[in-house]
């Protein structure tokens, strides 16, 4: 059952559920900073309508900088802004920024420790019909593995205001990853956010957790809900913060249920399947599952035949589950 004490949305598993893009909720979230903190700027790489900085750039113009087709550029001037004591916000496509300039990234930022927050927008191949060259699958193991660096994966418009208000009190460099299309409203105003996994479904005996990041956390309490259904019990935990991981979490669900499955729209191999299974190697070896992109470029598609063709959905979620359990 969902977790009542989260606060979730309660009209998750029906047909009319409220939908909105991730992005969204960056948007608000970068106008309702402005409004309480001067310090924070905005730069775009010519996308201010796409990753929905518009808002904040017409409130802000004297606090706003369209730098063109130049993510280094763009990259290389936060930094300065950010020791020169400002709050500086980047936004481009996921395969632009940090696909493009992950040097610049590294050196100027990363290695700086400079207080850039990167926003990286059409994540994952629910971006759909723009292809492979726009659906950023990559993403999170390129900035996961750089030291010093925070990593925000939000499954929802308001899950990702929550992530970009947190973001402007980390006083380090941060990530924050968004999808393109409109996907179901999961949690609340009212649902708590901390930088700690937290359990979205419940279960009085359950024999396997689902670690989910992004829009497929939805997928994930379709499938949890369809297993119980049939007797099965999972769980089923979001997780939003990528990085600093939440070990102690991750050992105690797999040591409780004795099985793992991690569900993410991003490459297997160094997302959040790989994240998952570092810390289980090294704490607690469980029996896990992944579904992910299995070392694959997707095609270009509508969101939702993407989202089946390369097995993320619940039905992928409900076999990996089963086939994790007669391995526990």
């Amino acid at each position: 059952m969902l977790n009542a004490n989260l606060k979730l949305n309660e009209k998750i598993f029906e047909e009319t559920v409220e939908q909105k893009a991730v992005r969204d909720g960056f948007g608000q979230a970068l106008v309702e900073l402005g409004e309480k903190n001067p310090d924070v700027v905005v730069l775009t790489a010519d996308l201010s309508e796409s990753t929905r900085v518009e808002a904040f750039a017409q409130k802000f113009p004297e606090r706003f900088f369209e730098v063109g087709v130049a993510e280094q550029n763009m990259v290389a001037i936060a930094a300065g802004l950010a020791v020169s004591g400002k709050i500086p916000f980047t936004t481009s496509y996921g395969v632009f920024s940090p696909g493009k300039n992950l040097e610049t990234i590294r050196t100027t930022v990363a290695y700086s420790q400079a207080n850039v927050k990167i926003a990286g927008h059409h994540a994952g191949i629910i971006t759909g019909p723009d292809g492979a060259t726009h659906q950023a699958t990559e993403d999170i193991a390129i900035m996961r593995i750089l030291p010093g660096m925070t990593v925000f994966s939000p499954c929802d418009a308001i899950e990702a205001k929550k992530v970009t208000l947190a973001a402007a009190t980390v006083d380090s460099p941060v990530y924050l990853r968004f999808s393109r299309a409109e996907t179901p409203i999961i949690t609340t105003d009212e649902t708590p956010f901390d930088n700690h996994i937290q359990i979205f479904w419940t279960s009085v005996k359950p024999k396997a957790v689902i670690f989910a990041t992004g829009y497929l956390v939805y997928y994930a309490l379709l499938a949890a809900k369809n297993l119980e259904e049939f007797g099965t019990q999972v769980l089923v935990a979001n997780v939003s913060t990528i990085k600093p991981v939440d070990e102690e979490t991750i050992v105690k669900l797999a040591s409780e249920t004795g099985a793992v499955v991690t569900v993410e729209d991003h490459q297997i191999a160094g997302g959040l399947g790989g994240l998952i299974a570092e810390v289980l190697t090294k704490k607690h070896p469980a029996p896990i599952e992944f579904v992910g992109l299995k070392d694959t470029f997707a095609e270009s598609g509508k969101p939702l035949e993407l989202i089946k063709k390369y097995q993320l959905d619940d039905k992928a979620i409900e076999k990996a589950v089963k086939k994790v359990i007669l391995r526990s």
